[in-house]
């Protein structure tokens, strides 16, 4: 079932339980364990590190009983010396050790991940990028591949330490003095813990409302920025701000509130410390007044209390960011479980290069149940010829192409090449062996030259300049002082809407591929242009089989076959002149276009009667 975008969000508002905590740890474990042998290591590292800690204390403990013997004091306790710093140095060098070890593991993890997510938007359907809104998205695997590398980090560094080292301390505690030691630890210890999940988890919802209101906010300000011309046409800047304004005044809100927890959580936790050294400390001092215990007894239950507490101070923060870093990654791997409207078959095949005939096979087809879009259409594109399709907006024109890139599968009927399913062959293969020029082209923000090799990334130097020759781009190029250098700005809003078309054909040409979409290619152009690239868009089609989607009548008249559409079904189809004998709705649109272009020649002319120019 395809999970819908909705409900993912509907889920990380709500506290994760155990069942998602594991399971999101359960997904990440695979991408460490591809490593095993620098984790194991690492693991190695890390309880020699912690076992070197601990036997640190017990030589101090050694050190502090021999000069406090008065029949020793006059004697050097060397061997404790080299042993105490021989232990010091040990910790230092294990930890760095399993850093050094466990480094390449997390940022290859965070490179996987984040290159699996990368891959996975490109591969969900249209329908899920119409939806979508790119600053939240993009936001999400930011943080999530971020929190990949602090999960990791904090598991590994702060926690597992930790209860390595709680581990070892209390089991020393309980071989050398009595239970009360262990019981008052463990009482102090489970205080803390228990205090800050639980408090930790109140907050979780709080910093959850601050990380949506960051990316609502994002999303806004990026939508509005790639917005900038429309904004600016309705001189609606503060407009702007002020919702950017909204947005990040809920995030403060929250912000605060958290900030303000968090505090309330810190004097918390550093109450049940205090009372918990206290308690130790006046059990070893009894000890010690009792006759029972040394003055190093003292010194090591005190070093060992600082060794204990020291990484307890942060177990709040370190749970809360673990937390929230599952949080993050659950969100993204949430991204990752939104499935493919569009997979390829299990044996799907690869689409041979060469001549392709297209058929749609009575086709129908609806963005959703209350909206048909097409309706039984039924046509074949013979291979190497030109089929164009006519009709109003909204006809159905478009679609024909998003369905012939298998964007959608069709709701009904088929559509065949060379006889076979489309929905037979991978996707990748398929797509590879069709080129369009897009009704709205954009642009990467990169130079034209990019732009133009992008329809072929592997295309030599001299085949850009050809395609950009054949697409009559060439001329306005050399004009820039920058050439084909030139940058083109975000969604190419640098350029014109005709040379931007331009460079579509350009790329289209480049590609090179056996099928040709031209969907309005040169509704952006003027009738100059377009009359000089038309002959150019002639020559690709020759010999390749072509759809043309028109608005322009004018340049489809050459094609071996005119569809007209209506309400998403073929009313009429023809060559141009059996359209025109016929009377019907393509010769009425043919009369209509007609009489828009002599309008303006017939107005010239009358201006130019009524008010002749001057004699000089």
């Amino acid at each position: 079932m395809r999970r819908s975008v909705t409900s993912s969000a509907a889920a990380d508002r709500a506290p994760i339980g155990d069942s998602r905590l594991w399971s999101t740890l359960n997904k990440l474990v695979p991408y460490l364990w591809q490593h095993k042998w620098r984790v194991l290591l690492a693991l190695a590292c890390l309880f020699s590190a912690k076992l070197a800690n601990v036997g640190v204390p017990l030589i101090f403990k050694e050190m502090i009983d021999d000069l406090s013997n008065t029949r020793q004091a006059m004697m050097l306790p060397a061997m404790l010396l080299l042993l105490y710093g021989t232990l010091r140095f040990s910790t230092s060098l294990f930890a760095e050790l399993r850093e050094i070890l466990f480094a390449r593991v997390t940022q290859r993890a965070v490179r996987r991940i984040a290159l699996e997510a990368f891959r996975h938007l490109h591969e969900l359907s249209l329908r899920f990028h119409l939806q979508r809104q790119t600053g939240g998205v993009s936001r999400d695997v930011e943080r999530g591949s971020r929190s990949i590398a602090s999960l990791i980090n904090y598991t590994l560094y702060s926690i597992l330490p930790t209860l390595v080292e709680i581990a070892l301390v209390l089991a020393i505690l309980f071989a050398r003095y009595d239970s009360s030691f262990v019981l008052i630890t463990l009482a102090s210890l489970s205080a803390y813990i228990v205090f800050t999940i639980k408090v930790s988890n109140w907050r979780i919802g709080i910093r959850r409302t601050a990380n949506e209101a960051d990316s609502a906010a994002n999303t806004g300000a990026v939508d509005s920025l790639l917005n900038y011309e429309t904004v600016k046409y309705f001189n609606n800047e503060e407009y702007e701000a002020q919702r950017y304004d909204r947005q990040m005044q809920q995030w403060e809100e929250a912000a605060t509130r958290s900030q303000v927890s968090l505090s309330w959580l810190n004097l918390g936790q550093q109450l049940i410390i205090a009372l918990g050294v206290t308690a130790m400390m006046w059990r070893a001092a009894s000890g010690v007044v009792a006759g029972t215990m040394t003055i190093g007894d003292l010194v090591l239950v005190n070093a060992f209390l600082i060794q204990l507490y020291a990484p307890l101070n942060f177990l709040g923060v370190v749970y809360r960011e673990i937390r929230q870093s599952l949080a993050d990654i659950e969100r993204m791997f949430d991204l990752l479980a939104v499935n493919r409207e569009i997979a390829d078959a299990p044996d799907a095949s690869t689409l041979a290069r060469g001549p392709m005939e297209i058929r749609f096979a009575k086709v129908d087809f609806a963005y959703d149940a209350n909206r048909q879009i097409l309706d039984e259409v039924d046509f074949s594109v013979p291979a190497g010829r030109t089929v164009a399709v006519v009709g109003e907006s909204g006809s159905g024109k478009s679609t024909l192409a998003r369905l012939l890139y298998r964007f959608y599968d069709v709701s009904a009927g088929r559509i065949l090449i060379n006889g076979a399913d489309l929905r037979r062959f991978t996707q990748t293969s398929l797509r590879a062996a069709i080129g369009i020029v897009p009704q709205d082209t954009v642009l990467f923000n990169d130079t034209i030259y990019y732009n133009i090799q992008y329809g072929r990334p592997q295309a030599s130097h001299d085949e850009v300049l050809a395609a950009a020759e054949a697409a009559q781009l060439a001329g306005f190029i050399e004009m820039l002082p920058d050439g084909y250098q030139t940058r083109v700005g975000e969604r190419g809003l640098k350029l014109s809407g005709g040379e931007k078309q331009r460079v579509a054909i350009a790329r289209a040409l480049l590609k090179n591929p056996p099928v040709l979409i031209f969907d309005e290619a040169t509704s952006a152009l003027d009738s100059k242009t377009e009359k000089a690239i038309q002959s150019s868009l002639d020559n690709a089609a020759r010999g390749r089989t072509t759809l043309v989607i028109a608005h322009r009548l004018s340049t489809i008249m050459n094609a071996d076959q005119i569809l007209v559409m209506n309400a998403g079904r073929i009313v009429e189809r023809g060559t141009h002149a059996e359209l025109l004998e016929v009377s019907g709705l393509y010769a009425q649109m043919w009369a209509l276009q007609q009489l828009e272009e002599t309008e303006p020649a017939e107005r010239a002319r009358s201006d130019s009667f009524v008010n002749p120019p001057r004699a000089s």
